[in-house]
């Protein structure tokens, strides 16, 4: 082997580029988050060529200091941290001292600057190579302005990785809108080959922040989401969360910033994965905006090199919170909170009032609130036991209809194929898929009962037999507590041979045969007692599926509108068991559309 020697600063440089400076779009990251901490609060960008030719970054910030200037270009010169202390709490976006010097090695970098609101700012200028910038006078308002020109120019080699014009300034357009949902109180504006892409004005109220996240993230978006705002123990998760039902193909519609910093992270990633693992199909994704706050020195942001990732130092702690904050707010979403639109395609036509439409508040008046009133409450019975807290909810709803109240679902008007209920609610159409809706009732209710280790049982006048496998009758004797817990008694009676004694109170409907085959199946997959312990909700949603309503089951009106009253009081009630959709709302405007009224 040769000798060890020192690399030349020149080659140092072109190495760090290697890791700061990958694409423009890391260019004008590093840019936008010089400018953001030296207090900008308005930031120019423009971009030519995808960012190949030039890019340019002003800002209104505090500036740099003449004398400053030669070291802003020399690597690890920064003022953003002196010593180890600092690099263990930081409160800045940049601090390693080398993204400018590293653009510089690799492109045609001009900078200048004013730390003053009047007279003439400086000027420094390095060119792909080793070098002492002279320090010129330049005409400038107070802040700083970064030219890149010619990237790549002297390695071409990297050069001919770089994409087209068009999907180079794609990551430049995506990375800008990153930046801009990390500071409401920063108006951007930026611009690709003279045209401009995207002006924000500062957005200091909840109704402005909303307003840009809609710009960036789509109306639709905004549309379906709500805000969310929890605290604890230092520790502070808000933003907006998209409802379950706008779950995305791809996960191309996640934000989430530690501090103000976007960051990509298994664990917080985890973390909103789990809780969303009720409401969300296995192949869907959730959209969201959401800002984490933490105390600087419970996270090392210094794990990346491009400070993509974080380390928190009770990263347990921080799962548990960010998991429970998000399963609270989804358990607690209600069908009047948002209410799920039909994506359906109908030719445009302009909004109608219907000043002349009898309202449904009379409507219901007149008949369906006498109805779902005076409804004997036996009639629950075909469906499933209601449980005490139901029951009483029940009643808060008859009440409330009683005022001639709409309720978010509306009333039942009739039942198709056997399968929806049609309801009318103030909006307009409402339709419900009763078997996946009554699944929904039937496992939060098990949930419940089973964490106040309170599952009903009811004893089976004739015990059923059940022929199995050794296996699953070693399964059934090894979990015999685990079945109890879960509402079912089974004892083993032969080597393969089970005889099912009492099953829970809301399954007795069910096919208990099937019912113990599957449960058994769930038990036998996850295996280990740990595993099982961590997955016995996968369980109960199996049993759940058992005693829900089946399809073609004809159901009065009074028992449609049970359904649709217990849906209203029932956590996660707007998503199945898997993740799919329990209900949807058509508008009266989106049916007149589709007639062509108005037109």
């Amino acid at each position: 082997m040769t000798r060890i020697r020192q690399l030349s600063p020149r080659l140092a440089n072109q190495i760090a580029a290697g890791e700061v400076v990958e694409r423009p779009a890391s260019v004008v990251k590093e840019l936008l988050e010089n400018s953001l901490d030296a207090g900008a609060r308005k930031i120019d960008i423009d971009i030519e060529q995808g960012g190949v030719k030039t890019i340019r970054v002003r800002d209104d910030g505090g500036g740099i200091d003449e004398d400053d200037m030669p070291l802003a270009l020399c690597r690890h010169a920064t003022s953003k941290i002196s010593e180890l202390d600092d690099l263990e709490a930081v409160a800045t976006l940049g601090f390693r001292g080398e993204a400018l010097a590293s653009m510089a090695s690799v492109s045609r970098l001009t900078i200048t600057s004013n730390t003053r609101d009047s007279g003439a700012g400086w000027q420094a200028q390095a060119e792909g190579q080793e070098m002492v910038a002279a320090v010129l006078p330049a005409a400038h308002q107070r802040g700083t302005t970064v030219e890149v020109r010619d990237l790549f120019f002297n390695t071409p080699a990297r050069r001919k990785f770089l994409r087209s014009e068009k999907t180079e300034f794609q990551r430049i357009d995506e990375m800008l809108k990153k930046l801009a949902l990390s500071r409401f109180d920063v108006a951007f504006h930026w611009r690709h080959n003279q045209r401009t892409v995207q002006q924000l004005r500062e957005a200091q109220t909840q109704q402005e922040q909303e307003r840009r996240v809609a710009t960036l993230c789509g109306p639709a978006f905004m549309q379906q989401a709500f805000f969310v705002d929890v605290a604890h123990a230092g520790l502070r998760l808000w933003g907006w969360l998209a409802q379950p039902a706008f779950s995305r193909s791809q996960a191309d519609l996640q934000y989430f910033y530690v501090n103000g910093r976007a960051i990509r992270d298994k664990l917080v990633t985890h973390a909103i994965r789990l809780a969303f693992q009720d409401v969300l199909h296995h192949s869907r994704h959730p959209a969201y905006v959401l800002y984490f706050e933490i105390d600087p020195a419970a996270v090392d942001v210094n794990v990346h090199p491009t400070k993509h990732e974080v380390r928190f130092r009770e990263s347990r702690a921080v799962h548990d919170f960010v998991f429970r904050s998000l399963a609270r707010v989804l358990a607690e979403l209600r069908p009047e909170d948002a209410a799920p639109v039909a994506a359906l395609p109908v030719p445009a036509a302009p909004a109608i009032s219907y000043q002349n439409a009898i309202p449904l508040a009379q409507q219901a008046q007149d008949h369906a609130v006498q109805r779902a009133v005076a409804e004997p409450r036996t009639l629950l019975a075909s469906l499933y036991t209601p449980s005490p807290v139901s029951a009483a909810r029940l009643d808060a709803a008859a009440t409330a209809a009683a005022q001639a109240e709409i309720p978010p679902l509306g009333y039942a008007l009739a039942q198709l194929k056997g399968i929806y209920i049609l309801a009318e609610n103030a909006q307009g159409l409402v339709l419900v898929d009763m078997h996946a809706a009554h699944e929904r009732i039937t496992y939060e209710r098990l949930k419940a009962a089973y964490e106040d280790h309170s599952i009903a049982r009811q004893p089976l006048l004739v015990p059923q037999g059940v022929a199995v496998s050794e296996r699953e009758a070693d399964c059934a004797e090894e979990h015999r507590a685990l079945f109890e817990q879960l509402g079912l008694v089974v004892d083993r009676v032969g080597p393969e041979s089970l005889l099912i004694r009492q099953v829970p109170v809301l399954l007795a409907a069910g096919n208990s045969e099937q019912l113990l085959r599957d449960v058994l199946s769930d038990l036998q997959q996850h295996g280990s007692s740990a595993r099982l312990r961590e997955s016995v909700n996968e369980v109960l949603a199996t049993m759940a599926c058992h005693g829900a309503v089946r399809a073609n089951r004809r159901l009065t009106i009074p028992e449609m509108n049970a359904l649709l009253r217990d849906m209203e009081i029932t956590e996660r009630s707007g998503q199945c068991n898997h993740g799919r959709p329990t209900w949807v709302q058509v508008s009266l405007a989106e049916l007149d559309k589709w007639f062509l009224r108005g037109q």
